[in-house]
């Protein structure tokens, strides 16, 4: 499996090591992030960098997944998800890592490198790069139902029926 991988200086020192231990696992590594520290570097264009590459293997029917890291995982997410068709997911433990491939079929996953040990980090990569998407009809339906917005900006039959209400608890406040 190819494996893109991206940061900024907050995660440099657990990219090194992720790409380390995932190469000797097997893993083929690409890395999109800064070759040397920089406290003044910018994610953003490592981390869509390393989307639309994990995007255009996908498209070509490669086995490819990413990583994203930063001091917290957060911006690094959402700069990762304004890639047309990636989702990247912030995962902070070995369930949000497995849900985000099972449930969401997630191609990125984001972490906090200031959050994490070294090891429960790459548990969490490990587990992200291990588990399959389920297939299940539901989630599909779901992952269509994003993609859909994101293609169009409507989601048929879903959004114009929707009435927000407020909560009674506000109305006594």
């Amino acid at each position: 499996m190819r494996v893109h991988i991206a940061t900024d200086h907050a995660g440099l020192d657990l990219s090194q090591y992720l790409v380390e231990r995932l190469v000797a696992a097997g893993y083929d590594l690409v890395d999109h992030g800064p070759e040397t520290y920089d406290a003044l570097d910018d994610y953003p264009a490592f981390c869509i960098s390393a989307a639309l590459a994990v995007r255009e293997e996908r498209e070509r029917g490669l086995d490819s997944l990413g990583i994203v890291l930063g001091g917290s995982g957060n911006g690094e997410q959402i700069a990762a998800n304004k890639v047309a068709g990636i989702r990247a997911a912030l995962a902070w433990s070995l369930d949000t890592a497995r849900l985000a491939r099972q449930h969401n079929d997630a191609q990125v996953v984001a972490l906090g490198g200031r959050q994490h040990s070294r090891e429960e980090a790459l548990a969490i990569v490990e587990a992200f790069l291990a588990e399959p998407f389920s297939g299940d009809e539901r989630h599909v339906r779901r992952i269509g139902q994003i993609a859909e917005y994101e293609a169009t900006g409507a989601v048929a039959g879903k959004l114009e029926g929707l009435r927000p209400r407020e909560h009674p608890a506000a109305r006594e406040a």
